[in-house]
């Protein structure tokens, strides 16, 4: 992984924010889909596509490539806005979420977009598709790391535990779970709905090396997933911990924002607060 220089942290802060304005048209121009998961989630995916992932966008089928798995796939917005940002597809094409015949769809499907590595849907099911291509590569004697997000809710699942007890028996070290601690879901916040800590003693108890971070900081970000290469003996799960609705005052920390787009008013609001933002990030590294 290259080192993190003020000049590329500066990019990806500022691609981040671009992302974050385009799923917001996005959802304006869908009337449907999910709003604080994806803006939360613009820091991580923005690091992973354009810093930490080892692949070729025009070569999606690279076989030697990283592979980054969605399990909370209603939160697609950030991973399409991301994977057209990269070259994956055109731009142009994000406008047309969850249309009738879209290949975006409100929740990623494979083979439809160049770049989604597997179906995402039913919650807690994402973990074991990414334990099944990590023990592959394994297997095979194959080189490349496979990375898995995942969300804070769909721990209420008790598939995620299975996964979490294999990969831990089987010594996955090729596996890194990076989890979206925003602490809302659907019906409220994750400690009132199902409380879910103490993650960090859950997960070292299945023998995973866990690290805490601020998923809004891509250096801890890029340094967790460095510490992740150098674990030979158990996978490991990153805890990001995230504000959902990033960057709009109006979404942050509400769970009421979980599920639902912005209406034309909201959205206009929505990208002047970003727009104030970006040129905020552009001031703070002159």
């Amino acid at each position: 992984m290259t080192p993190l220089h003020e000049g590329r942290l500066q990019y990806l802060e500022e691609l981040s924010n671009k992302i974050r304005e385009k799923i917001i048209e996005m959802l304006l121009a869908a009337g449907s889909g999910h709003s604080a998961g994806p803006l939360g989630m613009a820091d991580i995916m923005t690091a992973m596509y354009f810093h930490i992932l080892n692949h070729k966008p025009k070569q999606p089928k690279w076989p030697d490539r990283d592979r980054l798995v969605l399990s909370n796939g209603h939160i697609c917005p950030v991973l399409y806005a991301t994977l057209a940002y990269a070259g994956y597809f055109p731009i142009e094409e994000l406008m047309t979420l969850r249309k009738i015949d879209s290949r975006l769809q409100g929740h990623p499907h494979r083979g439809a977009l160049p770049g989604v590595e597997t179906t995402s849907g039913p919650l807690g099911s994402g973990l074991s598709q990414a334990i099944g291509i990590a023990l592959a590569a394994k297997l095979d004697k194959a080189k490349y790391r496979t990375y898995c997000l995942m969300s804070d809710g769909e721990h209420d699942e008790g598939n995620i535990w299975e996964a979490v007890m294999f990969a831990g028996k089987n010594k996955l070290s090729n596996l890194t779970g990076i989890l979206d601690r925003n602490n809302i879901q659907i019906d409220g916040y994750t400690e009132n709905v199902m409380p879910l800590e103490n993650l960090v003693a859950k997960y070292e108890a299945f023998n995973w090396h866990v690290l805490e971070i601020d998923g809004h900081s891509m250096p801890e970000l890029i340094a967790a997933v460095s510490e992740a290469e150098a674990i030979y003996e158990k996978p490991t799960l990153i805890i990001a911990h995230t504000i959902p609705g990033k960057g709009v005052s109006f979404m942050e920390r509400d769970y009421l924002w979980h599920g639902k787009p912005p209406n034309k008013e909201e959205a206009a609001r929505a990208l002047k607060e970003l727009r104030t933002l970006g040129g905020r990030i552009r001031s703070e590294h002159e």
